[in-house]
């Protein structure tokens, strides 16, 4: 079953529906069956809107590492705290990254301090900062997935026709597939299928999945973020599992083409190269990062503020937020979970970000139990 011709979001949580498709999937499951959404926008809707629970116990959840915020891992904050603390140096940053904490402080703690912090909504509006301002430094913070390298990649390109010299970029950039394989590849992971992120999709399309799904024999389902989009992807994948088949579906077609956005991945190629990187709480996963490419190494800030980069390590702490990213444990098995670790005083970042697991359960899991 697909999702019917819809023209408003409200359509998409529509309750008679959605009963219905909650119904058609739990008399479908033979056994139970383990899903990953790998998106942390999905987890919270998930969460939000109580279908984990109204599909439990035929399928169980599991949530991902899909909150680029989340694996933004330490020495990156701390070279950003470092960066924001230099004399003549503006540190610029989407909002969801100032209070991920480092090694000893967050990047709101930095400002506090008097550290040059300033949010902006796109990293051309740290581009426009650079050209208006050529006394200083304007460093942008590029943390994300998939969708937000193109973005990133042309703040770049545009800087470089202007012919700015002091714009640069401190790159976190991420891969998701890499991320599933190294999932995968994990002798103890108990995944039986994925739903991917339909907004990557949109931009990388799903052609990178299929040998993910062939060498694994997993079911992939490319799906969107609102209830009937989720659990279209479930029933789709339940389906799959049921009939032991494997591969990916496109359960998001009116954003998502197999090809993807070919513009947007030429202009990654042309500015990136893939490279190795750390995952906070999980560690290096190969060839699941993006850097630039040397051409282009006098807007790459580890470059330009060598002396700055930060190689410092998570410190010692009660947060599980490492197996919580991986889907081993729910953020509710922590034992800092709403006492020592709140929106307010995160000990991880999963409890700061708004795509975050712990941020989604101290939402609404707390809620639910009154």
């Amino acid at each position: 079953m697909g999702i019917p011709e819809m023209r408003y979001i409200d359509e998409y949580r529509n309750p008679e529906i959605v009963k219905k498709l909650i119904s058609d999937i739990k008399r479908l499951c033979t056994k139970e069956w383990h899903i990953m959404e790998v998106c942390g926008g999905q987890t919270h809707a998930f969460l939000r809107f109580g279908l984990d629970e109204a599909l439990y116990p035929e399928v169980q959840m599991i949530h991902g590492p899909g909150c680029p915020v989340c694996v933004t891992p330490v020495d990156k904050i701390d070279t950003a705290i470092s960066l924001a603390l230099e004399k003549g140096v503006l540190l610029c940053s989407f909002g969801d990254m100032l209070r991920v904490p480092g090694s000893e402080k967050s990047l709101l703690s930095a400002r506090a301090e008097g550290g040059n912090v300033q949010t902006v909504y796109s990293p051309l509006d740290a581009v426009e900062m650079a050209r208006k301002d050529s006394s200083r430094e304007v460093v942008f913070f590029a943390v994300g997935f998939e969708t937000t390298a193109p973005m990133n990649a042309l703040s770049v390109k545009r800087a470089k026709e202007l012919g700015l010299k002091n714009y640069s970029i401190l790159c976190a950039q991420v891969l998701v597939p890499p991320a599933i394989e190294a999932l995968l590849s994990d002798p103890n992971n108990r995944i039986d299928g994925f739903l991917s992120a339909g907004h990557v999709c949109t931009v990388m399309g799903y052609w990178e999945y299929e040998p993910i799904a062939e060498k694994y024999k997993k079911p992939i389902v490319v799906t969107g973020f609102e209830p009937m989009d989720l659990l279209v992807g479930v029933k789709n994948c339940v389906e799959m599992l049921e009939s032991e088949k494997y591969g990916v579906v496109n359960a998001y077609p009116r954003s998502v083409r197999r090809e993807g956005n070919r513009q947007a991945q030429e202009l990654i190629k042309e500015l990136f190269e893939v490279c190795d990187r750390e995952w906070r709480g999980i560690g290096v996963i190969p060839k699941s990062g993006l850097k630039l490419k040397a051409e282009y190494e006098e807007y790459d800030a580890e470059v330009k503020f060598a002396r700055l980069v930060n190689k410092s390590t998570s410190t010692k702490s009660v947060c599980i937020a490492g197996e919580v990213l991986q889907g081993k444990k729910k953020p509710s098995e922590c034992p800092a979970f709403a006492k020592e670790c709140t929106p307010e005083n995160p000990l991880g970042a999963p409890m700061v970000s708004n795509e975050g697991t712990c941020s989604a359960y101290y939402q609404y899991y707390l809620g639910r139990r009154g």
